[in-house]
Protein backbone atom coordinates (compact mmCIF):
# COMPACT_ATOMS: atom_id res chain seq x y z
CA UNK A 1 0.00 0.00 0.00
CA UNK A 2 1.35 3.22 -0.97
CA UNK A 3 2.29 5.49 1.96
CA UNK A 4 4.33 9.12 2.15
CA UNK A 5 6.71 10.51 5.07
CA UNK A 6 7.33 14.19 5.10
CA UNK A 7 9.40 15.78 7.61
CA UNK A 8 8.84 19.32 8.67
CA UNK A 9 11.48 21.08 6.53
CA UNK A 10 9.45 19.29 3.49
CA UNK A 11 12.23 16.52 2.30
CA UNK A 12 9.28 13.59 1.35
CA UNK A 13 10.31 10.43 1.19
CA UNK A 14 7.81 7.65 -0.92
CA UNK A 15 7.45 4.11 0.85
CA UNK A 16 4.55 1.32 1.54
CA UNK A 17 2.74 0.39 4.91
CA UNK A 18 3.35 -3.63 5.37
CA UNK A 19 0.59 -3.08 7.62
CA UNK A 20 -2.47 -2.16 6.30
CA UNK A 21 -4.07 1.47 5.88
CA UNK A 22 -2.69 4.30 8.58
CA UNK A 23 -1.40 7.68 9.46
CA UNK A 24 1.19 8.15 12.40
CA UNK A 25 3.20 11.46 13.27
CA UNK A 26 6.13 12.33 15.88
CA UNK A 27 9.58 12.57 15.81
CA UNK A 28 11.77 11.00 13.37
CA UNK A 29 15.08 9.34 15.00
CA UNK A 30 17.45 6.41 13.91
CA UNK A 31 18.52 2.88 15.30
CA UNK A 32 22.01 1.59 14.25
CA UNK A 33 21.57 -1.55 16.07
CA UNK A 34 21.48 -4.89 13.35
CA UNK A 35 19.36 -7.21 15.68
CA UNK A 36 16.77 -6.04 18.42
CA UNK A 37 13.85 -4.83 16.98
CA UNK A 38 11.04 -6.20 19.38
CA UNK A 39 12.81 -4.48 22.10
CA UNK A 40 13.40 -1.24 20.00
CA UNK A 41 9.42 -1.22 19.53
CA UNK A 42 8.57 -2.29 23.09
CA UNK A 43 11.21 0.50 24.70
CA UNK A 44 9.48 3.58 26.59
CA UNK A 45 11.96 5.55 25.77
CA UNK A 46 10.60 5.38 22.25
CA UNK A 47 7.30 7.16 22.93
CA UNK A 48 6.50 9.81 20.57
CA UNK A 49 8.80 8.59 18.00
CA UNK A 50 8.85 7.06 14.85
CA UNK A 51 11.83 4.81 14.79
CA UNK A 52 13.58 3.84 11.43
CA UNK A 53 16.28 1.39 11.17
CA UNK A 54 19.63 1.57 9.57
CA UNK A 55 19.85 -2.02 9.06
CA UNK A 56 18.52 -2.86 5.76
CA UNK A 57 16.21 -5.96 6.34
CA UNK A 58 14.12 -6.33 9.17
CA UNK A 59 11.25 -9.16 10.43
CA UNK A 60 13.52 -12.21 9.39
CA UNK A 61 12.97 -13.90 13.05
CA UNK A 62 9.52 -13.06 13.42
CA UNK A 63 8.45 -12.05 17.53
CA UNK A 64 7.70 -13.63 20.61
CA UNK A 65 6.25 -13.48 23.39
CA UNK A 66 9.08 -13.01 26.09
CA UNK A 67 11.77 -10.47 23.85
CA UNK A 68 10.03 -7.94 25.16
CA UNK A 69 10.55 -4.48 27.92
CA UNK A 70 7.32 -3.58 28.36
CA UNK A 71 3.77 -4.39 28.21
CA UNK A 72 3.15 -2.82 24.57
CA UNK A 73 4.34 -1.59 21.47
CA UNK A 74 5.97 2.29 21.91
CA UNK A 75 7.19 3.34 18.74
CA UNK A 76 4.78 5.65 16.79
CA UNK A 77 5.97 4.03 14.01
CA UNK A 78 8.35 2.02 12.40
CA UNK A 79 10.47 2.43 9.26
CA UNK A 80 12.16 0.07 7.45
CA UNK A 81 14.25 -0.56 4.25
CA UNK A 82 13.09 -3.75 3.48
CA UNK A 83 10.66 -6.35 5.37
CA UNK A 84 10.83 -9.55 5.61
CA UNK A 85 7.32 -11.52 5.49
CA UNK A 86 8.55 -14.47 6.78
CA UNK A 87 10.15 -15.39 9.49
CA UNK A 88 12.51 -18.43 10.26
CA UNK A 89 13.39 -19.07 14.06
CA UNK A 90 12.62 -21.61 16.42
CA UNK A 91 11.46 -19.18 18.70
CA UNK A 92 8.93 -17.10 16.74
CA UNK A 93 5.35 -16.72 17.48
CA UNK A 94 3.87 -14.08 15.14
CA UNK A 95 5.00 -12.16 11.90
CA UNK A 96 6.52 -8.62 12.70
CA UNK A 97 3.31 -7.61 10.46
CA UNK A 98 0.86 -9.07 12.30
CA UNK A 99 2.56 -8.00 15.67
CA UNK A 100 2.26 -4.39 14.55
CA UNK A 101 -1.09 -4.38 12.86
CA UNK A 102 -2.40 -6.04 16.11
CA UNK A 103 -1.47 -3.22 18.32
CA UNK A 104 -2.46 -0.47 15.34
CA UNK A 105 1.21 0.75 14.76
CA UNK A 106 1.80 1.63 11.34
CA UNK A 107 4.93 -0.19 9.48
CA UNK A 108 6.70 1.33 6.29
CA UNK A 109 8.89 -0.33 4.37
CA UNK A 110 10.73 0.51 0.65
CA UNK A 111 11.89 3.90 2.39
CA UNK A 112 15.17 4.61 1.76
CA UNK A 113 16.67 4.07 4.75
CA UNK A 114 19.94 5.24 4.11
CA UNK A 115 18.36 9.01 2.96
CA UNK A 116 16.75 9.43 5.45
CA UNK A 117 19.14 8.81 8.44
CA UNK A 118 21.98 11.07 6.42
CA UNK A 119 19.23 13.88 6.36
CA UNK A 120 18.88 13.62 10.15
CA UNK A 121 22.44 13.62 10.85
CA UNK A 122 22.83 16.91 8.96
CA UNK A 123 19.29 18.35 9.96
CA UNK A 124 18.93 16.52 13.40
CA UNK A 125 15.46 14.73 14.50
CA UNK A 126 12.67 16.15 13.12
CA UNK A 127 9.07 16.14 13.55
CA UNK A 128 7.30 14.01 10.41
CA UNK A 129 4.36 12.65 9.43
CA UNK A 130 3.68 9.17 7.33
CA UNK A 131 0.30 8.41 5.68
CA UNK A 132 -1.04 5.82 3.41
CA UNK A 133 -4.48 8.60 3.10
CA UNK A 134 -3.06 12.12 2.72
CA UNK A 135 0.39 11.62 -0.09
CA UNK A 136 0.90 15.58 -0.60
CA UNK A 137 3.49 16.86 0.37
CA UNK A 138 2.63 20.13 0.88
CA UNK A 139 -0.17 18.96 3.23
CA UNK A 140 2.03 16.70 4.98
CA UNK A 141 4.46 19.57 5.99
CA UNK A 142 1.75 21.81 6.94
CA UNK A 143 0.71 19.29 9.45
CA UNK A 144 4.01 18.24 10.63
CA UNK A 145 5.08 21.44 11.50
CA UNK A 146 1.89 21.40 13.83
CA UNK A 147 3.13 18.63 15.65
CA UNK A 148 4.57 19.84 19.26
CA UNK A 149 8.26 19.79 20.11
CA UNK A 150 9.90 16.93 21.75
CA UNK A 151 11.50 19.80 23.40
CA UNK A 152 9.27 20.54 27.03
CA UNK A 153 7.01 17.15 26.69
CA UNK A 154 6.70 15.17 29.98
CA UNK A 155 6.15 11.74 28.44
CA UNK A 156 7.24 9.70 31.44
CA UNK A 157 3.92 10.65 32.84
CA UNK A 158 2.41 8.87 30.13
CA UNK A 159 4.48 5.92 30.19
CA UNK A 160 4.65 5.44 33.60
CA UNK A 161 3.05 2.53 35.50
CA UNK A 162 -0.31 3.31 37.08
CA UNK A 163 0.16 0.84 40.61
CA UNK A 164 2.95 -0.14 42.62
CA UNK A 165 4.16 -3.53 41.57
CA UNK A 166 6.74 -6.44 42.92
CA UNK A 167 9.28 -7.80 40.11
CA UNK A 168 9.51 -11.60 40.87
CA UNK A 169 10.73 -13.97 39.00
CA UNK A 170 11.09 -12.07 36.14
CA UNK A 171 7.85 -10.67 35.39
CA UNK A 172 5.42 -7.89 37.23
CA UNK A 173 2.97 -8.62 40.09
CA UNK A 174 0.82 -5.92 40.68
CA UNK A 175 0.26 -5.31 44.80
CA UNK A 176 -2.74 -3.29 45.09
CA UNK A 177 -5.01 0.01 43.35
CA UNK A 178 -2.69 2.89 46.05
CA UNK A 179 0.48 3.04 46.63
CA UNK A 180 0.49 2.34 50.86
CA UNK A 181 2.92 -0.18 51.20
CA UNK A 182 5.27 -1.08 53.42
CA UNK A 183 8.10 -3.27 53.95
CA UNK A 184 5.45 -5.53 55.81
CA UNK A 185 3.48 -5.68 52.78
CA UNK A 186 6.55 -6.27 49.84
CA UNK A 187 9.42 -7.86 51.82
CA UNK A 188 7.87 -10.94 53.36
CA UNK A 189 9.94 -13.18 50.97
CA UNK A 190 13.34 -13.12 52.16
CA UNK A 191 16.11 -10.95 53.60
CA UNK A 192 17.47 -9.61 50.57
CA UNK A 193 17.95 -5.80 50.33
CA UNK A 194 15.09 -3.98 48.68
CA UNK A 195 15.50 -1.27 45.81
CA UNK A 196 12.62 1.27 45.09
CA UNK A 197 13.12 2.07 40.91
CA UNK A 198 10.56 5.07 40.02
CA UNK A 199 9.25 3.86 36.57
CA UNK A 200 9.77 6.85 34.24
CA UNK A 201 9.46 4.51 31.35
CA UNK A 202 11.37 1.37 33.07
CA UNK A 203 12.59 -1.78 30.73
CA UNK A 204 11.86 -4.94 31.90
CA UNK A 205 15.25 -6.01 31.51
CA UNK A 206 16.37 -3.68 34.37
CA UNK A 207 14.51 -5.06 36.18
CA UNK A 208 15.67 -8.52 35.50
CA UNK A 209 19.25 -7.37 35.88
CA UNK A 210 18.01 -5.90 39.46
CA UNK A 211 16.92 -8.86 40.42
CA UNK A 212 19.65 -10.81 39.16
CA UNK A 213 22.54 -9.14 41.75
CA UNK A 214 20.43 -9.96 44.24
CA UNK A 215 17.51 -7.19 44.99
CA UNK A 216 13.85 -7.25 45.62
CA UNK A 217 12.54 -4.63 43.46
CA UNK A 218 9.41 -2.78 43.78
CA UNK A 219 8.35 -0.75 41.08
CA UNK A 220 6.22 2.61 41.78
CA UNK A 221 5.02 5.40 39.36
CA UNK A 222 6.61 8.18 38.52
CA UNK A 223 4.92 10.37 40.75
CA UNK A 224 5.38 8.76 43.82
CA UNK A 225 7.12 10.89 46.16
CA UNK A 226 9.77 11.01 48.85
CA UNK A 227 7.32 9.69 51.76
CA UNK A 228 5.94 7.41 50.04
CA UNK A 229 8.80 6.01 49.00
CA UNK A 230 10.69 6.08 52.80
CA UNK A 231 7.33 4.52 54.15
CA UNK A 232 8.67 1.27 52.53
CA UNK A 233 11.91 1.30 54.10
CA UNK A 234 13.71 0.18 50.96
CA UNK A 235 17.76 -0.06 51.10
CA UNK A 236 18.28 1.97 48.16
CA UNK A 237 16.38 3.88 45.13
CA UNK A 238 16.75 3.28 41.56
CA UNK A 239 15.91 5.88 38.33
CA UNK A 240 14.79 4.29 35.38
CA UNK A 241 15.03 5.13 31.42
CA UNK A 242 12.43 7.36 29.93
CA UNK A 243 11.05 9.61 27.06
CA UNK A 244 11.13 12.95 26.20
CA UNK A 245 12.66 16.18 27.59
CA UNK A 246 13.47 16.02 31.34
CA UNK A 247 13.17 19.09 32.29
CA UNK A 248 9.19 19.27 32.34
CA UNK A 249 9.70 16.01 35.40
CA UNK A 250 9.74 18.31 38.11
CA UNK A 251 8.03 15.72 40.71
CA UNK A 252 10.87 13.23 39.80
CA UNK A 253 13.65 16.26 40.31
CA UNK A 254 11.80 17.23 43.50
CA UNK A 255 11.75 14.00 45.06
CA UNK A 256 15.34 12.81 44.07
CA UNK A 257 16.49 16.13 45.99
CA UNK A 258 14.62 15.51 48.78
CA UNK A 259 16.17 11.68 48.99
CA UNK A 260 19.63 12.51 47.93
CA UNK A 261 22.27 11.38 51.29
CA UNK A 262 19.25 9.61 52.43
CA UNK A 263 19.57 6.56 50.13
CA UNK A 264 22.32 5.27 47.37
CA UNK A 265 20.83 6.22 44.16
CA UNK A 266 21.38 4.98 40.84
CA UNK A 267 20.08 5.86 37.59
CA UNK A 268 20.48 4.96 33.81
CA UNK A 269 19.56 7.47 31.14
CA UNK A 270 16.52 9.82 31.78
CA UNK A 271 17.42 8.72 35.23
CA UNK A 272 20.80 9.87 34.74
CA UNK A 273 19.19 12.93 33.52
CA UNK A 274 16.75 13.42 36.36
CA UNK A 275 19.74 12.98 39.22
CA UNK A 276 21.85 15.44 36.58
CA UNK A 277 19.06 18.36 37.10
CA UNK A 278 18.65 17.04 40.97
CA UNK A 279 22.47 18.21 41.65
CA UNK A 280 21.82 21.47 40.62
CA UNK A 281 22.91 20.71 36.31
CA UNK A 282 20.78 21.41 33.13
CA UNK A 283 20.26 19.37 30.18
CA UNK A 284 19.87 19.95 26.62
CA UNK A 285 18.81 18.24 23.23
CA UNK A 286 20.98 16.48 20.86
CA UNK A 287 21.43 16.94 17.18
CA UNK A 288 20.13 13.83 16.64
CA UNK A 289 20.70 11.46 19.94
CA UNK A 290 22.05 8.55 20.33
CA UNK A 291 20.35 4.76 19.30
CA UNK A 292 22.21 1.79 18.90
CA UNK A 293 24.49 -1.10 20.41
CA UNK A 294 27.75 0.29 19.39
CA UNK A 295 28.62 3.63 21.18
CA UNK A 296 31.74 3.88 22.98
CA UNK A 297 32.40 5.37 26.06
CA UNK A 298 35.35 5.74 27.88
CA UNK A 299 35.08 5.24 31.72
CA UNK A 300 37.33 8.00 33.03
CA UNK A 301 38.27 6.47 35.92
CA UNK A 302 39.78 3.15 34.58
CA UNK A 303 40.67 4.32 31.39
CA UNK A 304 38.87 1.42 29.83
CA UNK A 305 36.64 2.19 26.76
CA UNK A 306 33.00 0.54 26.64
CA UNK A 307 30.63 -0.48 23.59
CA UNK A 308 27.18 0.25 25.11
CA UNK A 309 23.92 0.34 24.20
CA UNK A 310 22.12 4.07 23.87
CA UNK A 311 18.61 5.73 23.30
CA UNK A 312 18.57 9.03 24.38
CA UNK A 313 17.95 12.46 22.71
CA UNK A 314 18.62 15.05 25.62
CA UNK A 315 21.62 15.18 27.59
CA UNK A 316 23.10 16.63 30.88
CA UNK A 317 25.08 20.01 29.99
CA UNK A 318 28.82 18.76 31.13
CA UNK A 319 29.57 23.17 32.11
CA UNK A 320 26.51 23.09 34.54
CA UNK A 321 27.33 20.34 36.71
CA UNK A 322 29.45 22.26 40.01
CA UNK A 323 32.85 20.37 40.19
CA UNK A 324 33.57 20.71 43.91
CA UNK A 325 30.40 18.47 44.07
CA UNK A 326 29.33 16.17 41.12
CA UNK A 327 31.76 14.63 39.39
CA UNK A 328 31.91 13.54 35.22
CA UNK A 329 32.70 9.27 35.45
CA UNK A 330 32.52 8.62 31.80
CA UNK A 331 32.38 10.36 28.66
CA UNK A 332 31.06 9.79 24.91
CA UNK A 333 33.58 8.95 22.36
CA UNK A 334 31.98 10.35 19.45
CA UNK A 335 30.43 13.40 20.69
CA UNK A 336 32.49 13.85 24.70
CA UNK A 337 28.83 14.37 25.85
CA UNK A 338 28.30 13.37 29.20
CA UNK A 339 27.86 9.52 30.07
CA UNK A 340 28.13 9.06 33.23
CA UNK A 341 27.87 11.03 37.06
CA UNK A 342 28.36 10.53 40.61
CA UNK A 343 28.52 13.04 43.38
CA UNK A 344 31.11 13.10 45.70
CA UNK A 345 30.36 12.38 48.84
CA UNK A 346 26.74 11.29 48.72
CA UNK A 347 26.22 7.64 47.63
CA UNK A 348 24.90 8.70 44.23
CA UNK A 349 25.56 7.90 40.78
CA UNK A 350 24.31 7.89 36.77
CA UNK A 351 25.01 6.60 33.42
CA UNK A 352 23.44 8.11 30.55
CA UNK A 353 23.59 4.23 28.46
CA UNK A 354 22.17 0.90 29.05
CA UNK A 355 23.74 -1.44 31.16
CA UNK A 356 20.85 -4.00 31.02
CA UNK A 357 21.07 -3.96 26.80
CA UNK A 358 19.53 -7.18 25.70
CA UNK A 359 20.70 -7.70 22.77
CA UNK A 360 23.68 -5.95 23.42
CA UNK A 361 27.03 -5.52 24.56
CA UNK A 362 27.48 -6.77 28.35
CA UNK A 363 30.53 -4.24 28.99
CA UNK A 364 28.88 -2.26 31.61
CA UNK A 365 27.17 -5.09 33.61
CA UNK A 366 29.27 -3.96 36.57
CA UNK A 367 27.25 -1.07 37.32
CA UNK A 368 24.71 -3.25 38.89
CA UNK A 369 27.06 -4.78 41.30
CA UNK A 370 28.44 -1.43 41.85
CA UNK A 371 24.78 -0.23 42.72
CA UNK A 372 24.54 -3.44 45.09
CA UNK A 373 27.73 -3.37 46.60
CA UNK A 374 26.61 0.60 48.18
CA UNK A 375 23.66 -1.81 50.43
CA UNK A 376 24.22 -2.30 54.03
CA UNK A 377 25.20 -6.04 53.94
CA UNK A 378 22.40 -8.77 53.87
Amino acid sequence: MQARLTLEDGRTFPCRSFTGPGEASGEVVFNTSMTGYQEVLTDPSYSGQMVTMTYPLVGNYGVNDEDVESGRIQVAAFLVKEYQPFPSNYRSTQSLADYLAGQNILGVEGLDTRALTRHIRNGGAMRAIISTTDLDPESLKRRANALPSMVGMDLAREVTTRRAYRWTAGKPELLGDELTLDARVWRHRGDRPSVVAIDFGLKYNIARCLERVGFEVLVVPAETDASAILATAPDGLFLSNGPGDPEPVVYGVRTVKDLLGRLPIFGICLGNQILGLALGGRTYKLKFGHRGANQPVKNLKTGKVEITSQNHGFAVDMDSLGTDAVEVTHINLNDNTVEGIRHRRLPAFSVQYHPEASPGPHDAAYLFDQFRAMMKTK
